[in-house]
Parts: structure tokens; sequence; C-alpha cells
């Protein structure tokens, strides 16, 4: 059983396809959990850890997050932040549904549906103008009815459309989808990901997409971002990230059971992945996300 089981939430949508909040800190809303429904989550003051998925990182004030449904996050305040913070966090929820149905009506907004692929694993909007995400986030607060869905496919808009998006949870990369190529490379993902504990080369994957090596190695860095080599380390560190909060089982154990034979090895695919040591990431995940948990067990 999980250690760190995530808070389910219900979200009532029965009068609002859009759901705007915004809370300060300390806020029975700052908690582990999921819901089904997408999230834009803007920083608007201090610093911390955030947790989202597997992704352990910093934030600060002017980030600007996305996480998809069922994808369980937290954003937690450095205690050097003494006294209550009015408003710390500006967010909206909202379904695949609604997007998907604006798709089908307008086949121009299409694209953004990648957008909501690639909020699977969370997004970090890398250098996103805060002041241009706040005025955002106002307009749809503010704004009612047509005028708020309006306002929201805007920021939607301008959010496909930034270059620097940063995805956040191994565990939950997304397979590629789409012609020939993408669908032969989509295989052996999936393969990966089904099997990523037993070894596999380079050779055998390429004979998995019934590709030429070189053809192979090409054409996998063009669909998922990353060499063969790096996406299965990632994959496993991925399955070793989770057995590590969610489990009492020993290092050795968990790397070999993430298909790393090798403990000097995992600790160091580990090391480069997360930029810190498995130790450090359970006792920091354990810390933060469930403070209790030795009282409580």
């Amino acid at each position: 059983m999980s250690i760190i089981e995530p808070e389910i939430e219900q979200v009532d949508r029965s009068t609002r396809s859009i759901r705007y909040l915004q809370h300060g800190t300390p806020s029975e809303l700052c908690r582990w959990h999921a819901h089904e429904e997408y999230e834009l989550h803007l920083i608007v003051e201090t610093r911390g850890k955030a947790f989202v998925g597997d992704y352990i990182g910093d934030f600060k004030a002017g980030d600007l997050f996305m996480t998809g449904p069922n994808l369980p996050h937290n954003w937690i305040t450095d205690s050097v932040w003494t006294e209550p913070v009015a408003v710390r966090d500006m967010l909206i929820q909202f379904s695949h549904e609604s997007v998907e149905k604006l798709a089908d009506g307008f086949p121009e907004f299409s694209q953004v549906l990648e957008l909501l692929q690639l909020a699977q694993s969370g997004i970090l909007f890398e250098g996103f103008n805060a002041t241009f995400a706040r005025g955002h986030m106002e307009s749809i607060r503010d704004n009612k009815g047509a005028e708020r869905i309006l306002a929201f496919v805007r920021f939607l808009v301008r959010l496909n459309e930034h270059a620097e998006k940063k995805t956040l949870s191994i565990s939950k990369l997304i397979q590629p989808e789409g012609g020939s190529k993408q669908a032969r490379i989509a295989q052996v993902v999936d393969h990966i990901t089904k099997n990523y504990f037993d070894p596999l080369s380079v050779a055998q994957a390429a004979d998995l997409a019934n590709m030429t090596e070189i053809t192979f190695s090409r054409n996998f860095h063009s669909v998922t971002g990353h060499s063969f080599i790096e996406f299965l380390n990632r994959i496993r560190i991925g399955h070793a990230c989770g057995m590590l909060y969610a489990s009492d089982d020993q290092i050795t154990s968990i790397a070999q059971e993430s298909g790393f034979k090798n403990l000097a090895n995992f600790n160091r695919h580990f090391l480069k992945v997360r930029g810190m040591t498995p130790s450090e990431y359970r006792e920091t995940a354990r810390k933060d996300l469930v403070p209790n948990h030795e009282n409580s067990s």
C-alpha cells in the first residue's frame, strides 16, 4: 500500500466548465491530492518545493504550472515564511472534455490538444512572463459566461505557443501518436513502459520498430526528445521514484526491480535525472508530503 497516497478531490463543474480558485498559505487546499481536471497553477508569492507526480523541484513566485488528470501534486512553501500569506496561488481547473469539444467544433484549435497531452506529465512553463500570466488569470477570474470562456481560450493559445515547456513527471511520459514512424516508435515506448526491468538493447528496440539501428535512433530522438538509452533510464528512474516514496524497500532492491543491476550505476543515473540521490529523494518526499508519517505509521 502506498505510504503517500494522494487525496482524491471531486470537483463540482455542474454550473461552470472553468473553475477559478485562489488561496494563501497555510491553507487546507495545500495538500498532496489529485483530480480528474487539468489545473493551471500560478505561484503569486513565496518559494518552496513543487511535487508533481514523481517530480520534486523548486518553485518561486511567478512560476506557472499545468497538471493533467489524476496527476498528484502539491506546492509546499519553505518554512522561512512564518507569517500567513493571503494569496500564494491562483489556479484554474478545467476538463479535457470541454477543450476536446471546442477542438471538434473549431479544427484550428486542435493544436491545443497537444498541450493537454504534455500536461499528463505536468508542465512548467519556463520563462513565461509572470505579469502576463497573472493578467490572464485575473481576466478569467473577473469575467463570467462566454467572456470567461474567451479569456480562457486566449490563455490556452498563448501557453501552447510558448516554446519552453518543461515536462516534469517521468512516470507519466506520454506515448507519441501520429503517422507510421510515430506509431512504430510508440510501440517501442509501450514495450519499455511495460518491460522496463528487462534488458533491452538499441538493436532489439530497432527490431521491434522494424527499422535499422541508425534510422531507429534518429527517429526515436525526434519523436521522444531523448536518445533510446536516456529514455529507458528515465522510465526506470520514474518507477524507482514511485517505490522510494511508496514503500519501505531497501534502495538496493528498488534499483534491481527498476532494471539496474548495479547500485552505483543506479545512483549515478538517478542523480543525473533527479538532481539528488535516491535517499535524498525519499527523505524529501516523506518529510514534506507526509511530515507525520513516523508518528502515524
